[in-house]
């Protein structure tokens, strides 16, 4: 009996790899998927979503997802720098089980802005967002939190505290705790529905061999598995002290790492392709970089960065990736461009997204820069073993 059924279970799945089903390999790992449309940095800017949403095909113009199978990567930093991020999310929340009734995916990631909301470096919040939770109790609610805030100020400071002008403070205190904030924070820490919902996210995962992150994997953490990398960073999260950097806030870490976006193409590849190697992936896709509005490819094509800029804020500028079988694409609105697999196409490539956007002044610069580059031999990091 039990050697029937493994026939059959072997069966069902070879019958679903042949006609192209995508299979889940574990919490991190998909393979078979037809299309994937990965989405970079957003900063709460609904207008601009919304508009890469519609032109990668994948809402209505109501906003119900008419992307049928496609798995869509959004690589954190829905939060910060705009007004609309809780909706945003509210609606990505939706469009995950839209999605999934069509036999697609909504794949949402933890980037930095997501981590310093749930542990509460707000440095970065627009004042929309703290209006987006304002409700009939926050007059009372801000009340109460001044009232603790000046308790700690008597512990803390009590001779400071005898000579203060308390209405003048007061007023400068509720300029940095608009009506809201103190629902925001809750919603964000780790206990609230936000917190939750940051908490249910991956730090990676990896769709038919490509490695999507925020940052970036890079020699410091690359010996971790991608569910250690995620593992961790939760654990933090829950049990966060601002003394303690960890992999959420390391400068070399999944979330706020640069290097793939900015090392040397010459001397890093070496130390690329060891990373690659671990993780078996053919290329990493990274947000977090602002591009000034194209999707770049480095290192012939092994790393894409995907950031470029759709919020507003860094330009708003309406661009994706789209991966289908060997293809590679970046989306421009309505146009289409295959994306270069060497360093020697990219500057055709450059020419072709300047001629889409022109006025664009970050792209010329970056051309101009590329023309210029040093023709000068760069020797090669070898780092044996890093990911080991």
């Amino acid at each position: 009996m039990n050697l029937r059924w493994l026939a059959f279970a072997w069966l069902v799945l070879t019958s679903a790899c042949a006609h192209g089903e995508p299979r889940q390999l574990d919490g991190y790992h998909w393979d078979g998927v037809e299309r994937i449309v990965a989405i970079g940095d957003l900063h709460g800017d609904w207008e601009q979503y919304e508009k890469v949403l519609r032109s990668a095909g994948l809402v209505s113009a109501r906003g119900k997802w008419t992307g049928e199978n496609t798995h869509l990567v959004q690589t954190g930093d829905i939060a910060d720098r705009g007004p609309d991020s809780r909706r945003i999310i509210d609606h990505l929340a939706d469009l995950k089980v839209q999605a999934e009734r069509k036999g697609g995916r909504v794949h949402t990631l933890i980037g930095n802005h997501e981590a310093m909301n749930s542990y509460g470096d707000l440095r970065y919040v627009h004042p929309g967002e703290f209006a987006a939770f304002r409700g009939r109790d926050s007059e009372r609610y801000r009340k109460k939190q001044w009232e603790f805030h000046i308790q700690r100020l008597k512990q803390l400071k009590p001779e400071a505290f005898l000579t203060m002008n308390l209405d003048a403070y007061r007023e400068e205190w509720e300029q940095k705790v608009p009506l809201g904030w103190v629902e925001h924070r809750l919603a964000w820490a780790p206990e609230g529905e936000y917190g939750q919902w940051v908490l249910s996210n991956p730090v990676a995962i990896m769709l038919n061999g490509t490695l999507f992150v925020h940052g970036g994997l890079g020699p410091a953490f690359c010996r971790l598995s991608l569910e250690d990398v995620t593992g961790q960073a939760h654990a933090q999260l829950r049990d966060y002290h601002p003394d303690t950097t960890g992999i959420i806030g390391d400068e070399q870490g999944p979330l706020w790492y640069r290097g793939l976006a900015t090392e040397n193409e010459t001397a890093f590849g070496p130390v690329l392709e060891q990373i690659l190697e671990r993780y078996g992936a053919r290329r990493i896709v990274v947000g977090h970089t602002p591009t000034g509005g194209v999707v770049w490819p480095r290192f012939d094509g092994r790393v894409v960065v995907n950031d470029p800029g759709i919020a507003a804020y860094y330009g708003g500028n309406d661009a994706y990736l789209e991966l289908s079988g060997d293809s590679a694409m970046a989306g421009y609105g309505e146009v289409k461009l295959g994306l270069p697999a060497s360093a020697e196409s990219r500057l055709d490539y450059l020419r072709e997204v300047i001629e889409l956007k022109p006025g664009n002044a970050e792209l010329t610069t970056l051309l101009a820069d590329m023309q210029k580059a040093s023709a000068e031999p760069v020797t090669p990091e070898i780092s044996p073993g890093i990911c080991q």
